[in-house]
């Protein structure tokens, strides 16, 4: 871990808090931007602990954060769900080392910033002697894929670990409303002070009027008929994406991919017909070069949360993996989606089919996956509205639906997404309560 650097901090009455995403994707980083919103707007002064590509991300959602660099965890994914599982299995090692690298770099920057606060977003080693920490997470309940000992077993080591902290934020909303299902309600809850926070989005609520400008030429106007949003790790977010490209051919609507790929982003997307190297150059991300994209599809590396909003609410088709920062920014919009989860990453895949069984989701194994078949199962379970908002399940009984090249679900007639505005004000009202915890004034949620 690097040495900590003093920052030099004008303000000095203000509470210093840091807080530090978990650099798994980028989803931890997304939904920590109504975290800093919020402690902004509190009077709070932000430092961003932050690893690669986490930095692009922030700094253009909130151009004046602070940023400390520190080393992220670098967890690699295989091709192969089996393999995959091997290589985080045999990964653990390397993590807990690094949560204790983590943890000795954050004591002697504690000792050096002194900061009020520390937030961390599952990087367990982020916590300091005589500094009240937060530690935030959805899984309370890690998945894996032998059942339920295992699951036990992992959850003790899990809470063991979070136990370190002064409290725990979960971020999904108590009841039946939940969207993450027994991950983030547990038959055990972990003996501690455990606060849910609702859903962290950095869209509507939270993110309306928030920087981020520009212009997105495929925009909902001109009509969207699929949004593909890649995310997650390497090689699996290269592997949906190739197979993507490949059956866009196929398909005769417009499409607008975004990769996911912040470090190689840029304002104006590529339109007609971009050459393979225009699309890796930037990230060095291998397209097939026999794909050839017609002029109707567009490809963004990365989007503003602005634009990115906009392209959402305004398609009538939405492909992505079901990480859960994805699934409250789609609810918190109102929209369903079809789901391919990361192979390997049980969390993903569990998610999947919880949302799914729901009706919230068409969820579809990366594995033989159709383009064609997904769109049809999309259109039978959702009709021609697309995945729009307040849409009701109309299977009289509810039963068991077939999706092709998919998964059985059970279905429940007439089940509708959640409230988007369910746990409005949760956030808010848990940060209130821990800046008045640290000694700063109290701050009333509004």
């Amino acid at each position: 871990m690097p040495n900590p650097v003093k920052i030099n901090n004008p303000t000095a009455k203000r509470l210093k808090v840091v807080l530090a995403p978990l650099d798994w994707g980028l989803g931890h980083a997304t939904r920590c931007i109504p975290i800093i919103k919020e402690l902004i707007n509190q009077k709070c002064t932000v430092i961003a602990a932050v690893s690669g590509v986490q930095k692009e991300v922030l700094v253009r959602e909130i151009p004046d954060l602070v940023i400390v660099e520190i080393p992220g965890y670098s967890i690699k994914y295989d091709k192969n769900r089996a393999l995959t599982i091997l290589r985080l299995i045999f990964s653990i090692p390397k993590i807990l080392i690094r949560v204790k690298r983590e943890n000795a770099w954050m004591r002697r920057w504690a000792r050096l910033e002194r900061p009020d606060l520390i937030i961390s977003d599952n990087r367990y080693g982020l916590y300091a002697p005589g500094v009240t920490s937060v530690f935030m997470t959805h899984q309370l309940l890690i998945r894996t894929p032998w059942g339920g000992i295992a699951d036990r077993w992992l959850q003790r080591i899990n809470y063991s670990l979070i136990r370190r902290f002064s409290m725990c934020w979960v971020p999904d909303v108590e009841g039946m409303d939940g969207l993450a299902g027994e991950l983030s309600h547990p038959g055990k809850m972990p003996d501690m002070p455990v606060r849910y926070v609702g859903w962290l989005s950095r869209f509507g609520g939270y993110a309306a009027g928030g920087p981020g400008g520009g212009g997105v030429s495929a925009s909902p106007e001109e009509g969207t008929d699929l949004l593909v949003l890649l995310s997650g790790p390497e090689p699996q977010r290269t592997l949906l994406e190739r197979r993507l490209l490949d059956q866009m051919a196929d398909y005769s609507g417009r499409v607008v991919l975004v990769r996911g790929l912040p470090a190689g982003a840029s304002a104006t997307g590529l339109s007609a017909t971009p050459s393979h190297e225009q699309l890796s150059a930037p990230t060095r991300v291998s397209v097939p070069p026999q794909v050839s994209l017609p002029p109707r599809v567009r490809v963004y590396d990365h989007l503003p949360a602005a634009e990115l909003e906009e392209l959402i609410r305004g398609a009538a088709q939405i492909i992505c993996r079901s990480g859960y920062s994805t699934v409250m920014d789609l609810v918190r919009l109102g929209r369903r989606a079809i789901m391919v989860p990361t192979p390997g990453q049980t969390e993903q895949e569990y998610l999947g089919d919880y949302l799914a069984s729901r009706g919230w989701a068409v969820c579809i194994d990366q594995k033989g996956f159709s383009l064609m078949d997904a769109l049809a199962a999309a259109k039978g379970e959702w009709g021609e509205q697309g995945a729009g908002e307040g849409i009701e399940m109309d299977i009289p009984g509810g039963g068991e639906m077939d999706i092709p090249g998919g998964r059985e679900m059970d279905i429940s007639a007439g089940r509708q997404l959640p409230d988007p505005a369910a746990g409005d004000g949760l956030l808010r009202q848990a940060i209130a309560e821990v800046l008045a915890m640290v000694g700063g004034e109290s701050r009333p949620a509004r």
